[in-house]
């Protein structure tokens, strides 16, 4: 191993000292340089995380999501037509599927029948009131007619009974008289009879017009109900969007509410992002997030929140966590955050629901 090369000081008093090593000098102002390079970046740091980084929350556990519409039919049947193919785009009110209508036509003109029936009874039954009516008329034309009778023949039963008692008529003529006299107001009383006979005959005819306009009524209910269930046989698009996850097929026989296909709409994508419990202390609705897409990588996204849910994501599973048990284990919590996405539509046109992502959120600002 050689020795160190000594390079002579200056000659102090006459004399030359021993130096240092020439390496060891050069290398203390590297040495310091470094030190104050290392000094400053941990300066900056430090300032960076108290203004800015202990202020920046983000997850790895976040995807792309959209308010999916699920196609179902509300009636049952064969499927006639199927009219959309996979992954194709559709317009709001394009027809996708057409279930056989021909039951539900038939229905439709069923009750179309009981109302032409409804109708007729109804007109039947106010022709009768019209003839009740002229009958009504004519047992009032009578009974003032029997009227007029039984008060003339009272009128000459009084004027014969003062004759009877001087013997200027018979008793005979007297009692033809009495007996007249009874007789007519007896046809008084009958003829009062049938007018109001008549005349409630008139209030039954008007019930069966109400009765047969009321049966025209639910008919024409149940005939709306009919038409409402026909055009139900044709099932359109609700929204813009894709169709996705097509298992209808022509001649497939379909219940109500059976899901034929999903209807991903063109736009209001959305991101979740799942923060750990102790991340959200700060976050506000509006607050500010980057966004990166695992799909699109280089691409840096903008957004906002949107909304925070009111319970954990455990808290809404299908079977909710019971921890009051002996064997409890503490688990760290994720709660849903839902973020707008603040993006073109060139760059939405490639998003789909389900792309993982990555979100920072900026909480300066909302306190402690």
């Amino acid at each position: 191993m050689n020795d160190p090369i000594f390079t002579p000081d200056p000659i102090i008093g006459g004399q030359s000292m021993p130096g240092k090593p020439a390496g060891a000098r050069r290398a203390r102002p590297g040495l310091i340089a470094a030190g104050a390079i290392v000094a400053l970046a941990g300066i900056g740091w430090l300032v960076y995380h108290l203004q800015v980084g202990r202020y920046q929350e983000e997850t790895n556990d976040a995807y792309l999501q959209s308010d999916t519409v699920t196609i179902a039919p509300k009636v049952g049947g064969y499927v006639l037509n199927v009219l959309v193919k996979d992954n194709q785009q559709v317009r709001a009110g394009q027809p996708l599927v057409r279930i056989d209508p021909r039951d539900y036509r038939a229905q439709a003109e069923q009750y179309e029948a009981q109302i032409a029936i409804a109708k007729a009874n109804a007109d039947a039954v106010r022709a009768q009131i019209g003839e009740q009516e002229a009958a009504v008329e004519q047992a009032r034309i009578q009974l003032a007619t029997a009227q007029s009778d039984a008060a003339f023949a009272a009128t000459e039963e009084r004027r014969y009974a003062p004759l009877a008692e001087i013997g200027a008529e018979t008793a005979e003529q007297l009692a033809n008289r009495r007996n007249k006299a009874r007789q007519s107001a007896q046809q008084v009383g009958i003829h009062r009879a049938a007018l109001a006979n008549a005349q409630k005959r008139i209030a039954s005819l008007r019930a069966q017009v109400r009765q047969a306009e009321a049966q025209a009524g639910s008919a024409e209910a149940q005939l709306k109900a009919a038409r409402v269930n026909l055009d139900s046989t044709t099932l359109v698009a609700t929204i813009d969007g894709s169709i996705g996850d097509r298992t209808v097929r022509e001649g497939q026989f379909v219940q109500p509410g059976t899901r034929l296909m999903s209807l991903v709409p063109s736009s209001g994508l959305y991101i979740v992002a799942n923060f750990k419990e102790t991340q959200i202390r700060r976050m506000r609705v509006g607050q500010e997030a980057d966004i990166r897409i695992d799909a699109l990588p280089g691409q840096a996204f903008h957004g906002h929140i949107e909304s925070i849910a009111p319970g954990t994501g455990a808290q809404f599973s299908l079977l909710p966590p019971q921890n009051a048990t002996g064997n409890f284990t503490k688990i760290v919590q994720r709660v849903p955050v839902r973020i707008a996405l603040d993006a073109s539509a060139d760059v939405r046109h490639v998003l789909v629901a389900g792309l993982s992502a990555k979100v920072d959120i900026s909480t300066a600002g909302a306190g402690k």
